[in-house]
């Protein structure tokens, strides 16, 4: 089955996915020193629980939630604690962090390995408080806490799960090599989430440039007679695809409205990474400690998916995949569209960290910035149906209330605008620019 409709606008963007070859998973070997920032999710950093001179294992809880929209932090290595102080952070800037010394033996807190079959007949409050002591926060980049996202309010029932397995980004792979490597344990993560929303249907979304994935998921669902209600959808290959509001739209046809949630329209959607690290939580008792990286870019000579600790630099993975002759030009976090430039390759990992591309001059490329000549392009690009060149022009005037009033903070900034643009305008960054303004101004009031 085909999904019969699509968002309006999106781009295509060349893919460049196929620079990591096979969509095999390797293990990244322990870091000898872990940093680990104790804001790793949206909401509160947590509250560290160890000292200078602690002992800890692979799987230690080391820093506690603080509040409820927060996440627990686990070691991800055995050793000991060494400091705990600021530290590169890759969305910050800089963090408090939690630092580790490896001993080498890379000790676990339990077996991780042994599946607990019983835990299927856990009851929704117990998964769901599996799921916050395991830390498990959106890995799609978003970083919300997973167990605050499935306890929605009694008023606002869920009634359809989205899992996306979109992965419309350039370059990144990961999500695609989970799929065609764990797609059993995402089917009985994706079961799990559905039991503890009593949702009716769970929707697996995948581009359609992943057949393998697609064809894999139906094996498994014809295979597995146990599980049922769920069924696969393949997309149409369009960035962003993948994005939250774009992809309820195109499954359903239900807008969220502005400022609202998907649980506005009886809608959850969960990024494939994080419904496998919820199987992990529930079925094996593991605390979320490390997750796939696709290391990639022309940049890299040897590009691939690795599993990777958290904690674990970006400058010793780029070392361990090589570096081609071309001349880097940008190092990111993420993928090109919405990804983070990097001013350091001293930055960890961290549970948002999908990708790591190292770019080169050939492709990070540098345009003159020309007058807007008004031909509409970007307005035909953008997702969300806004003006993008009329915002920023507003912006770029100082008039951030009227740049509000034409849907300045409606904007996902998923960069189709600048992408699009003939006179290569920074139209993103004036956007960002005037939604900081705006939050700044609008804290002052307070």
């Amino acid at each position: 089955m085909k999904a019969k409709i699509t968002f309006k606008g999106g781009i295509h963007p060349p893919e460049n996915k196929g620079l990591c070859g096979e969509l095999s998973i390797k293990d990244f070997p322990p870091p000898g020193i872990a940093v680990l920032p104790l804001q790793q999710s949206l909401g509160s950093p947590s509250e560290p629980i160890v000292k200078k001179g602690d002992k800890v294992k692979k799987g230690t809880l080391i820093a506690r939630a603080k509040g409820y929209i927060s996440a627990n932090l686990h070691s991800p290595v055995s050793g000991e604690v060494t400091d705990i102080k600021k530290a590169p952070h890759p969305l910050l800037g800089e963090a408090s962090a939690v630092i580790i010394k490896s001993d080498n033996r890379d000790e676990p807190e339990k077996d991780y390995s042994a599946e607990d079959v019983s835990a299927a007949g856990l009851s929704s409050g117990e998964i769901l408080g599996l799921i916050r002591d395991a830390g498990i926060v959106g890995l799609g980049g978003a970083t919300f806490p997973a167990h605050v996202k499935l306890n929605p309010p009694s008023d606002k029932p869920v009634k359809t799960l989205i899992i996306n397995g979109a992965e419309c980004e350039p370059y990144l792979t990961s999500d695609h090599s989970l799929m065609l490597n764990n797609a059993e344990q995402i089917l009985k993560g994706a079961v799990i989430i559905k039991k503890i929303l009593n949702a009716e249907k769970c929707l697996i979304a995948v581009e359609e440039n992943k057949k393998d994935a697609i064809s894999l998921f139906r094996q498994k669902l014809d295979s597995l007679k146990d599980i049922t209600g769920l069924e696969v959808l393949p997309l149409k290959v369009k960035y962003p695809q993948g994005a939250e509001k774009q992809l309820i739209y195109t499954l359903t046809g239900k807008e969220v409205p502005s400022g609202g949630l998907p649980m506005d329209v009886s809608v959850l959607v969960h990024n494939i990474g994080t419904v496998f690290a919820i199987y992990e939580a529930v079925f094996l008792k593991k605390p979320l400690f490390e997750r796939v990286v696709t290391v990639s870019g022309k940049g890299i000579k040897n590009p691939a998916n690795w599993r990777v600790r958290i904690g674990t630099s970006f400058k010793t993975l780029i070392n361990h995949s090589g570096v081609t002759d071309g001349k880097i030009k940008k190092l990111i976090m993420g993928g090109p569209m919405m990804g983070l430039a990097q001013y350091t390759d001293e930055v960890p990992v961290v549970k948002a960290t999908s990708g790591i591309l190292l770019l080169t001059s050939e492709e990070a490329v540098s345009f003159e910035h020309l007058p807007c000549i008004r031909c509409g392009k970007c307005v035909t690009a953008c997702p969300m149906g806004l003006m993008p060149a009329e915002i920023s022009k507003m912006v770029e005037k100082g008039r951030i209330d009227m740049a509000k009033s034409i849907g300045l903070m409606d904007c996902m900034e998923c960069g189709s605008c600048n992408y699009i643009c003939p006179s290569g305008t920074n139209l993103l960054q004036y956007i960002k620019l005037g939604k900081y303004e705006y939050m700044r101004s609008k804290n002052a009031k307070r």
